[in-house]
C-alpha cells in the first residue's frame, strides 16, 4: 500500500532530532511493507527563542529549510504555510495549513498515487487533512500535546481536535490513556499502537552514579524536581551527577537554580544532541530519571531502558503508567515531590544488585513490546484495517 505521511513536528536541517519518533515510525512501516511519502506542515518563521537571540543564523533557518530531502530513503516534502504567532493561533493552524497541503497532495498524488494519509496529530496535522480533502481516507496520530494541550488552550483547539479526530478512519494512541482521552474528543475507532526504539545487542556500560535526563527543557519535564532532589542528596552521595540533554525556554532557570543550590559542578546542561548520541548518554546512566507530567508516553524512557538502564518516572501519567503496567524496569514517584524523588534515587544508587535487576527487567520489556519492528507491524496493520 501507498501511505502519505503529514506531520508537523518531524527532523529538519537545522534540528535533526525534532519529531525523529515520527521518522522513525515512517521507516518502521516502511520495512513492514507500506511504500511511505512524507509532507512536512513547515512554518518558515523564527521561534520566539530565535526571535529574542537575534542571532542571524537562527532567525535564518527556517527560511534556510530546503523544500525536498531524502531521510533514510524516505522521500520528504517540507510545505511551507504561514500562520500567526503560535500563542495566539496554534489551535488553528491546521486552517492555516490546509490550502498549501492541499496542493502538496494533488501534486504528490500525480506522481505517488497514495490509498492512505496518516497524519501525526489530531491539530493541526490531521485538521488540516481534514481540510485538505486528499481523496482517500486518512488515519490520525495523537502524541499527547494534542489532547493534553491544544483540546484546552482554545475554543479553535478543542474544535481542530475533534474534528480532525472525527474525520479520521482510524485513530493511533501511544498509550491506553490517551486511548480512552482521543474517544472523548470524538475519535470513533481507536486503536494502541506503542513507537519503539532499538535495543542494543549487548547492555552498555553505566557509569555509577550519573542521572540523565533527555527531553525538552520546559516547565512539565519537571528537571527542576531532579535539581531539588540532588540538592537533598548532597551529603549521603556527594559523587552523584546530572546530566541533562535537551535544549528550551527552562535551560536558563535550571541553570540559575543549579548555581543557587551550589550545585553547578554537579550538574551538566548539555544542550540538544543528535538523536543517536542522545540515546547513548541516556544508556550510559546508571538512572535515567524524568519526573515529567501531561506525559502520554514518553519514548525517552524506554531508550534509556534499552540499554538496560532502570527509569523514574511520575505516577498517574498515561505513558508511565502503561510502561510500568508490563516492568517493574521503571519507578514512579509522586509529582512534584523532591523529597521522595530523592529516596528513589539513593535507593536505586545505594543498591547496585537491585539497580541491575531492575535495568534487566526494563532491557526485557522494551525486547518484548517497545521495538520499531513491532510498531512497523502494527502500523501497517492499521492501515490495512482503515483501507478496509
Amino acid at each position: 500500500m501507498r501511505v502519505a505521511i503529514v506531520a508537523e513536528y518531524y527532523p529538519r536541517a537545522a534540528d535533526p532530532a525534532l519529531g525523529v519518533w515520527a521518522h522513525r515510525q515512517a521507516l518502521a512501516a516502511r520495512d513492514a511493507g507500506a511504500d511511505v511519502r512524507v509532507l512536512v506542515l513547515h512554518r518558515p518563521v523564527p521561534s520566539r527563542a530565535a526571535l529574542r537571540s537575534r542571532e542571524a543564523r537562527r532567525l535564518l533557518e527556517p527560511l534556510r529549510q530546503p523544500l525536498r530531502a531524502e531521510l533514510d530513503g524516505v522521500p520528504v516534502t517540507y510545505v511551507p504555510f504561514l500562520a500567526p504567532p503560535r500563542e495566539r493561533s496554534y489551535g488553528s493552524w491546521g486552517a492555516y495549513a490546509a490550502a498549501p497541503l492541499a496542493l502538496a497532495l494533488r501534486a504528490l498524488r500525480r506522481s505517488f498515487a497514495y490509498d492512505l494519509v496518516h497524519a501525526h496529530y489530531a491539530a493541526p496535522a490531521a485538521d488540516a487533512v481534514r481540510r485538505a480533502r486528499p481523496g482517500t481516507p486518512y488515519v490520525a496520530s495523537v502524541h499527547g500535546g494534542d489532547l493534553l494541550a491544544v483540546a484546552h488552550a482554545s475554543a479553535a483547539g478543542a474544535r481542530a481536535v475533534r474534528r480532525g479526530l472525527q474525520g479520521a478512519a482510524l485513530t493511533l494512541a501511544n498509550s491506553r490513556g490517551m486511548a480512552e482521552r482521543a474517544r472523548r474528543h470524538g475519535a470513533r475507532d481507536v486503536r494502541v499502537v506503542h513507537l519503539g526504539t532499538d535495543v542494543p545487542e549487548a547492555v552498555p556500560v553505566h557509569h555509577a552514579e550519573r542521572l540523565v535526563s533527555v527531553g525538552h527543557l520546559v516547565a512539565r519535564k519537571r528537571h527542576a524536581d531532579v535539581l531539588r532532589a540532588l540538592w537533598l542528596l548532597r551529603d549521603s552521595h556527594p559523587g552523584a551527577r546530572y546530566v541533562v540533554i535537551g535544549e528550551g525556554p527552562e535551560r536558563a532557570p535550571l541553570a540559575r537554580l543549579a548555581a543557587a543550590l551550589g550545585l553547578s559542578g554537579r550538574v551538566e546542561l548539555r544542550g540538544a544532541l543528535p538523536h543517536a548520541e542522545a540515546v547513548r548518554e541516556a544508556q550510559s546512566a546508571a538512572v535515567f530519571v524524568l519526573p515529567s507530567v501531561d506525559e502520554a508516553f514518553g519514548v525517552s524512557y524506554v531508550e534509556a531502558m534499552a540499554g538496560g538502564v532502570p527509569a523514574i518516572a511520575s505516577r498517574a501519567e498515561p505513558g508511565p503508567e502503561e510502561i510500568r503496567g508490563l516492568t517493574e524496569g521503571i519507578c514512579l514517584v509522586a509529582p512534584g515531590e523532591p523529597e521522595g524523588l530523592a529516596r528513589t534515587i539513593a535507593a536505586l544508587l545505594d543498591d547496585e544488585r537491585q539497580r541491575r535487576r531492575l535495568g534487566a527487567a526494563a532491557r526485557r520489556a522494551v525486547t518484548e513490546h517497545f521495538t520499531w519492528d513491532a510498531c512497523g507491524r502494527a502500523t501497517v496493520q492499521a492501515y490495512a484495517d482503515a483501507l478496509s
